[in-house]
């Protein structure tokens, strides 16, 4: 374990990287840029990131820190979203006019996607389908979107056909062929009709590089629970926003970005949390959960912790809302060692906790010990362990009682993380 700690007084300071690759017309003037997600200076799609994973950390370290407008010198901007990341409506973080939104050539749930995509049209955003092959699942999106894109095929003949064909059924969409390499390529798809063009023939990807302020994991784990609550509670919201110099920077931006009016002045936090909402807000931490959760640990990490949360709150409630809370923030802080690479003892010493919850995460002692140690149990099949604890924590109460509230502990950590993080 890496015994560095963590102090919301010193903002962690790294290199951003992001790539764009221009869009050219057919008269080789630049028509649009296509930003891509990159990790390192290595000018390639990062391998093991999910699409989820690049569309939130693009979202959130890319469009919402530095804006659009500066990453593509004022051009029309090109940006992939994953399906997940379009039926959670990540485009409602951006103006509608500000970015062509691509579905990539992986996307499923067609269905969901073309309802989806539906209504964002209707709202004014604009959309190109990524990749299009031919394949008949794609049919219930071609007349949603103003552009299809095309790779091209050798023979180059292949690519020709399908281009025109779809021209002839669609007259108004734009096409755009990708991976020319060739001034022959160039020049055959002109002639067949071809709107727009990319590839390595015109540009390579250009890389840019930024200095970024990363949110703590604890902070974004921390918001992530008092958002994932029925109701939002804005105060709570702000004061989470307010001890993170990464979460701050993005929700001003966030508010930039959304608000259109140049003339509109934030003067707090709290008013900016206010003035998103709360659709806008919520959206806004799926994205940062899908960016910083799932960049080194397994969905299934975070998943555990609110699990273990919500059984302890659970079985804890005859004891009170102070104690089930207490129990709950127990459950939680019981994973944070693995999620942020630091001893528990370290944790609880850097968070303040207290010597009960510090001796309950530790030791497993009082009270609240004793149950996050039944939630162990019951994840180990320890039953006959299990059913000592729950004579200390509530003597009179049938083994059920465990069964049942594991049961909507799990249902709990599944809801709050099915459309958050993918699996990995």
């Amino acid at each position: 374990m890496l015994d560095t700690q963590i102090t919301a007084e010193v903002p962690k300071l790294v290199t951003q990287y992001i790539a764009r690759q221009p869009i050219f017309d057919a008269e080789t003037g630049i028509y649009a840029y296509e930003l891509l997600y990159r990790d390192s200076i290595n000018n390639a799609f990062p391998i093991g990131t999910t699409d989820g994973q690049a569309t939130g950390r693009l979202f959130f370290n890319a469009l919402m820190l530095i804006g659009i407008n500066k990453l593509t010198a004022n051009q029309r901007a090109f940006i992939n979203l994953s399906s997940d990341a379009l039926l959670d409506d990540f485009p409602k973080l951006l103006q509608p006019d500000s970015a062509v939104i691509e579905i990539v050539e992986r996307a499923d749930n067609i269905d969901k996607v073309t309802n989806r995509v539906t209504a964002l049209k209707k709202e004014g955003y604009t959309f190109a389908l990524d990749d299009y092959d031919g394949d008949e699942k794609w049919e219930p999106l071609l007349h949603l979107v103003d552009y299809i894109k095309l790779e091209v095929e050798e023979p180059i003949i292949k690519t020709n056909m399908l281009l025109k064909k779809l021209k002839r059924r669609f007259p108004d969409v734009k096409i755009i062929v990708e991976r020319i390499e060739t001034h022959e390529q160039f020049m055959l798809l002109k002639s067949a009709g071809c709107d727009y063009f990319q590839g390595f023939f015109f540009a390579r990807p250009e890389m840019l590089s930024y200095h970024n302020v990363e949110p703590s994991k604890f902070a974004v784990f921390d918001l992530l629970r008092c958002t994932s609550r029925p109701d939002l509670d804005f105060d709570e919201v702000h004061q989470r926003v307010a001890k993170d110099v990464g979460l701050t920077a993005r929700i001003l931006k966030l508010v930039n970005a959304r608000s259109g009016n140049q003339n509109l002045v934030i003067t707090s936090i709290s008013q900016a949390v206010i003035y998103l909402g709360e659709d806008a807000i919520r959206q806004f931490v799926r994205v940062l959960a899908l960016s910083e959760l799932g960049v080194d640990k397994p969905s299934e990490l975070t998943k555990l912790g609110l699990t273990r949360a919500h059984f302890m709150q659970l079985m804890l409630e005859p004891g009170g809302k102070e104690m089930s809370e207490r129990g709950y923030l127990v459950g939680l802080m019981s994973v944070l060692d693995a999620i942020l690479n630091m001893e528990l003892d370290v944790i609880a010493k850097e968070f303040c906790l207290g010597d009960d919850l510090s001796s309950a995460l530790l030791n497993f002692n009082g009270m609240l010990g004793a149950t996050l140690q039944l939630a162990r149990a019951v994840e180990e099949d320890n039953w006959p362990l299990a059913v000592k604890l729950l004579e200390t924590i509530r003597p009179a109460s049938a083994i059920d009682i465990v069964y049942n509230a594991m049961l909507v502990a799990r249902q709990y950590g599944d809801e709050v993380l099915a459309s958050i993080i993918e699996d990995t």
